[in-house]
């Protein structure tokens, strides 16, 4: 990746960290301090793409997609599989799913995090 391309996509994930949404903030608080027996970064960038949530030790990034994400379908999918060409795993959830069902979304994400992890 270029240097000015990592500068301004380092830059952008520390914007993002600092503005989560409501539901971010929501599903942060359930992630962190390995509270799911595994550490997870936010708004972490793994090549020129950002990922809402990432837990290095099982290559699995979690996503909490929003109302806009049904105007960039098309985006998301060629991302996620680009990222999935480098061996990312992905659990995808809504929005409102965080909102109103988390223990439901945070058993989705147990079951992302069993092994076997990708290589």
């Amino acid at each position: 990746m270029p240097p000015q391309l990592r500068v301004a996509t380092v830059r952008r994930a520390r914007e993002l960290r600092k503005q989560p949404t409501r539901s971010e903030h929501i599903l942060w608080e359930a992630l962190r301090k390995n509270r799911l027996g595994t550490k997870f970064r936010r708004q972490q960038w793994i090549g020129p793409f950002i990922v809402d949530f990432y837990a290095p030790a099982a290559k699995l990034a979690v996503e909490v997609d929003g109302p806009h994400h049904v105007l960039q379908a098309e985006y998301d999918r060629e991302r996620q599989a680009v990222l999935e060409s480098l061996g990312v795993r992905f659990v995808r959830v809504t929005a409102e799913a965080v909102l109103n069902e988390l223990e439901v979304v945070l058993a989705a994400i147990v079951r992302g995090l069993k092994p076997p992890f990708p290589a």
